[in-house]
């Protein structure tokens, strides 16, 4: 069986990698970034992207056809970076992605944003959308996952809601833990010793770890760098110097701590060697650093593809309720 997605938010293409892995044909792609549509154009000329603001965009002529609705809305409104106004901020796309919903009718919904909505303090809203699907006839849930459980090297936790129409939540299960991600040495060495650097070896060992999570920025802040200064002490100790990025490895007499290039960060976030960022540094960076994994997104794919077939009834006690992560935050 075959199956469609409309994907919205789309990025420079990490979640679209990943459900297009587990099996899904987009639809549609929209995204208001022209760097990103570039990207995504580049390396995917079959893919439908509109470049376009979602609230410019209409799902109605895609009813009936839709398995799959998926879209990482804006983080801002509820980042811990941020004033986090929620509802109240301008750049809030869950009602947007309601209405798209509810154009469309998929069978499936899939919405990430940051952990920080996962918070108390949006408790209410989290509340006031879970009654909104549930009124459209939707069955879901939240959850936190993070990346480092699915093979990518940095912690990147995320908030995740899976709902289905009929009874196909019954089939859904989350995607289990794949291991212990590899380290940074171990995935960035081959890119790092590209160039003959003499201490490539020597640095995989130190680092040995995964990183912080990866932060782009906005066009209106953040620049090519690996985040605040919690961030770029959490890379110091992997031996990676983050107060900017260059534009190509170490050479063989290079001294010091090295920097990553975009094509390193954009493996860090997990996406494919081969995935290439349109753009100036910055912006493609910019394009890296929001992104949603792709091997997260694959994973998640694949549990709701199961679903869809109904392949296995999953293990459910009574109601399904909100789950409350202020624990894990």
């Amino acid at each position: 069986m075959s199956f469609t997605s409309i994907e919205i938010c789309a990025g420079a293409g990490g979640q679209s990698i990943g459900l297009e892995q587990a099996g899904f044909e987009h639809l549609a792609l929209v995204e208001i970034d022209g760097d990103a549509c570039n990207t995504l154009r580049h390396n995917r000329p079959a893919w439908n992207v509109c470049e376009m603001d979602v609230k410019e965009f209409s799902a109605k002529t895609f009813r009936g056809e839709v398995s799959l609705f998926a879209g990482g809305v804006p983080c801002p409104p509820f980042s811990i970076a941020g004033k986090q106004l929620g509802k109240d901020d301008e750049r809030d796309l869950f009602p947007e992605a309601l209405r798209l919903i509810g154009e469309c009718r998929p069978q499936a919904v899939l919405l990430e944003n940051v952990r920080g909505f996962l918070s108390k303090r949006f408790d209410g809203y989290r509340r006031s959308l879970l009654e909104r699907l549930e009124e459209m006839g939707y069955t879901g849930e939240w959850r936190l996952l993070t990346a480092a459980d699915y093979g990518v090297p940095q912690l990147r936790p995320r908030a995740i809601y899976v709902g289905f129409l009929d009874d196909h939540f019954d089939y859904f299960q989350w995607p289990v833990r794949e291991g212990p991600a590899p380290s940074v040495g171990e995935v960035l060495y081959k890119e790092m010793a590209s160039r003959g650097w003499k201490k490539a070896k020597s640095w995989k060992e130190q680092a040995n770890g995964i990183a912080p999570t990866l932060v782009g920025g906005s066009k209106k802040h953040g620049g090519a760098d690996l985040g605040p200064s919690r961030a770029r002490k959490g890379w110091k100790q992997l031996g990676v110097d983050g107060r900017s990025l260059v534009d190509e490895p170490p050479g063989p007499d290079f001294k010091g701590m090295p920097r990553l290039t975009v094509r390193m960060a954009s493996m860090v976030q997990g996406f494919p060697e081969d995935w290439e960022f349109t753009g100036r540094k910055t912006a493609a960076y910019r394009q890296v650093g929001n992104a949603f994994p792709p091997p997260v997104a694959k994973a998640v794919g694949e549990s709701i593809v199961s679903a869809l077939n109904k392949e296995k009834k999953a293990w459910r006690s009574g109601k399904v309720l909100e789950l409350n992560f202020e624990h894990t935050l």
